[in-house]
């Protein structure tokens, strides 16, 4: 009988982000984001209230093996973003 091995399946990290619409140019900052499989080492720079770009500077690093997938604006102020890394 032949043994199979079981697929190791992507990580995925949702992340939803928003600027301050009073400020011109604001940063923009995460509002929420959802992890399927793990998002370490950058677990933390996904928190709600942190800048958007420092968690992408992370989550693309060469080493740990991001890529946007899916990224949309919903409104002139917000937007989402699915990252993905094959395991």
């Amino acid at each position: 009988m032949a043994r199979t091995k079981a697929v190791l399946q992507p990580d995925l990290v949702l992340i939803t982000w928003s600027r301050n619409p009073l400020v011109s140019g604001s940063a923009r900052r995460i509002v929420s984001s959802r992890v399927i499989g793990s998002s370490q080492p950058c677990t933390a720079s996904l928190a709600p209230g942190t800048l958007l770009v420092t968690a992408l500077a992370c989550l693309l690093d060469n080493d740990i093996g991001f890529k946007i997938v899916f990224r949309k604006k919903t409104s002139s102020i917000s937007g989402y973003l699915l990252l993905q890394r094959q395991r």
